[in-house]
């Protein structure tokens, strides 16, 4: 027997043992279409193991194609115990130009997936006062826009997802049937792949520095 017939399934014993360590599928609500996605990307996040979320579609979400927010329902109650819900565009519509979430790669949606787990990440830390003051700063400051956007992003590649957020700012920005107003816009509020590779080395010498340091 070949040994290929025998690594397949420890190696996916193995993955079903971290999943299983690090997600809490019960408070966790995923749609069967992008569960693979969700779980690969939920997996960089074992802070998130008690943090309510839904992940949910919706037909339309204005200049955005996913979207993390509170759960209003929860919204007034302490930090620890608040809730989240993920809107997932079901058509991203793109000045002319239409997707649908089958259309995207299964890594880009996992990066966008991580993207919008940083932002669940940055929301845990804000008291209820917090929240609301920065909803309004979003509604009316772009330069907020760019703070949350950039920290999102920090956020993923901090836990270890930034070959996915590179991989999917990549495939928005070398999309020849995207307009270069919306790669602009992209370019301006979120960090470039430039500043992602910098911040994976730059996590990568710190890991070694550590391991460095252990082993001495």
């Amino acid at each position: 027997m070949p040994l290929t017939y025998l690594t397949v399934p420890i190696l996916y014993f193995a993955c079903s043992m971290i999943t299983a360590q690090t997600i809490n599928l019960d408070n966790k609500i995923i749609p069967e279409s992008i569960k693979k996605e969700v779980i690969e990307a939920i997996t960089f996040y074992p802070e998130l193991y008690d943090t309510s979320i839904e992940f949910k579609f919706k037909d339309n979400i204005k200049k955005s194609t996913m979207q993390a927010q509170p759960r209003f329902a929860s919204f007034f109650r302490t930090k620890e115990n608040r809730e989240y819900i993920i809107l997932i565009s079901r058509k991203i519509q793109i000045e002319g130009e239409e997707f649908t979430m089958e259309d995207i790669p299964s890594d880009v949606k996992v990066g966008w997936i991580g993207h919008e787990l940083g932002h669940v990440m940055d929301y845990r830390e804000r008291t209820n006062i917090g929240m609301l003051i920065f909803g309004l700063k979003y509604l009316f400051s772009p330069l907020h826009i760019k703070e949350v956007e950039r920290a999102a992003d920090t956020y993923a590649i901090q836990h270890g997802m930034g070959d996915y957020i590179l991989t999917t700012k990549n495939f928005i920005l070398d999309n020849a049937h995207l307009s270069e107003k919306y790669k602009d816009r992209i370019r301006n509020l979120y960090i470039s792949p430039e500043e992602v590779m910098e911040l994976i080395n730059k996590g990568k010498l710190e890991e070694e520095v550590e391991s460095i340091e252990k082993q001495d």
